[in-house]
């Protein structure tokens, strides 16, 4: 039996608009964007680990909300999850990414049928389409 670990991925939202950040590797997704966030440690609830995460790679404090309803399989030993999120504290940076933009729903739709976005986190964009409203 596979034990999977937990990824996390942070939906930060702000009244109409949603953070992305842009990946510098690997190289299949270099370039492209994504919801921010990282690997839970060991034992590390998704809240605690997506807190953490956003701490280190974007530089900001967040308070997390309810889980986005799908989650992603990607690997035989990674399942990832997305929560939605709130900044508190921090402007945020791009510590560990190439840049960070903040996108409403047109520029979020527009990046899907560009093939912009990282494959794994498109499954989450009807779901933020309505979090971002018209």
């Amino acid at each position: 039996m596979t034990r999977h670990r937990m990824v996390v991925a942070g939906a930060v939202l702000e009244p109409g608009r949603l953070l992305l950040a842009q990946r510098r590797y690997p190289p299949e997704v270099a370039g492209k964007w994504e919801l921010p966030g990282g690997k839970a440690e060991p034992g590390e609830s998704p809240e605690a680990a997506l807190r953490r995460e956003l701490a280190e790679e974007i530089g900001v404090s967040v308070t997390v909300g309810a889980a986005l309803r799908e989650s992603v399989a990607l690997r035989d030993d990674l399942m990832m999850i997305a929560l939605r999120a709130r900044i508190e504290a921090g402007v945020p940076h791009p510590a560990e990414h190439e840049a960070l933009q903040w996108v409403d729903a047109a520029q979020l739709r527009a990046m899907l049928d560009a093939g912009r976005l990282v494959p794994a986190d498109t499954v989450w964009v009807p779901e933020l389409l309505a979090d971002l409203g018209p």
